[in-house]
């Protein structure tokens, strides 16, 4: 792979990529690297599901099935201008008659910056600020899985409610113990997310944020305070979006409640019950196989969990389970949320 970036000129001249704006356009070509594949490897097989859209630049690819070449797709025709065999499952083989070169784009990510794209009156840049030209927050955020879920009206509306805030170096964002009032997205800068515990008053270093990272959702979503501080550790940026934005044009949205039985089916089936309760809670009684992480630690375990199992994110009313199953759902987790909490019948407890 060569990993050469695409340019703004060479997006123009695919379709529907046409249709971009400008700003837009550019957002996507920082997203986007030319690849190479040698000749007679396969770009897809038949029957693939991968979401991805494929543009041939160089050379040429044969369709074929098992037994015949179906078409051939030589760079530079009208052929060429088009996803190559963009439906799914795919129909067909793709494999590179020559050498090729072709760009790969999540499709889930381009529809989203279409639709978005043509059902809003601003462009990219109405809303990154003059500040943070070197980091695209805003692709950033629309390439998040969960964004995938989210109408396009209410997309649009989303960043239309959006404030900017900066701050300095130093600056305390949001601190641990107040009331839950905004969600925030990093634009510019880095943040320090900190709690005080008993034991450390001046607060355990949870993690380090950046551009496109966002923060401040668990206290929206569980109505309780805020469980750390979130504190500059540069000048910079922030967008934030008011409670009650949030929870009606995003949190709502993003997840999907189960009952008791619709879960099980779920478990049953190859899916996983989380349950976000405290350890102690926890030992009181769960769901047998269940995994527990207590949801002021679920940020620092998302490695620990696997991104193509379901989980059925628990607690005991489903405050703490909302706020874990956006979080997740936000990083491309497939969750859901059990509705109403577990409770001592729903668990089997005598």
């Amino acid at each position: 792979m060569s990993g050469n970036n695409v340019t703004t000129s060479i997006l123009k001249t695919l379709t529907p990529l046409d249709g971009l704006k400008a700003e837009n356009l550019q957002a996507l070509v920082k997203k986007t690297t030319i690849q190479e594949l040698s000749s007679g490897r396969f770009l897809f097989k038949e029957g693939d599901q991968e979401k991805r859209t494929i543009y041939v630049l160089k050379g040429e690819v044969e369709l074929r099935t098992d037994t015949k070449v179906v078409r051939v797709v030589k760079a530079g025709d009208s052929d060429a201008k088009h996803p190559l065999a963009p439906m799914l499952p795919r129909k067909v083989n793709a494999r590179a008659r020559t050498d090729i070169e072709f760009i790969s784009i999540d499709s889930d990510l381009l529809d989203v910056m279409l639709t978005w794209d043509q059902t809003g009156s601003y462009e990219v840049n109405e809303l990154r600020g003059d500040d943070a030209e070197s980091d695209d927050w805003m692709t950033t955020l629309l390439q998040a899985k969960a964004f995938h879920k989210i109408p396009p009206a209410n997309i649009q509306a989303i960043f239309m409610n959006m404030q900017r805030v900066s701050h300095k170096a130093g600056d305390t964002v949001i601190k641990q113990g107040d009331e839950g009032d905004f969600f925030y997205v990093i634009t510019d800068g880095r943040c320090a997310v900190t709690r005080e515990t008993p034991l450390n008053k001046d607060g355990i270093k949870l993690a380090e944020l950046k551009s496109g990272d966002t923060f401040g959702e668990e206290a929206l979503i569980s109505e309780a305070k805020r469980n750390a501080t979130v504190s500059m550790l540069t000048d910079g940026a922030l967008m934030r979006l008011a409670k009650e934005h949030f929870n009606k044009l995003l949190n709502e949205p993003m997840l999907d409640w189960v009952n008791y039985k619709e879960a099980l089916e779920i478990i049953g089936s190859g899916g996983k019950w989380l349950d976000v309760r405290l350890p102690s809670e926890f030992e009181n009684f769960h769901q047998d196989g269940a995994i527990n992480i207590p949801l002021y630690f679920i940020r620092l375990k998302l490695k620990t969990l696997d991104t193509a199992v379901r989980y059925v994110v628990c607690c005991d009313t489903g405050r703490r389970s909302s706020a874990g199953a956006y979080i997740l759902s936000e990083r491309g987790f497939d969750t859901y949320v059990l509705e109403g909490g577990l409770t001592m019948s729903d668990a089997g407890i005598n």
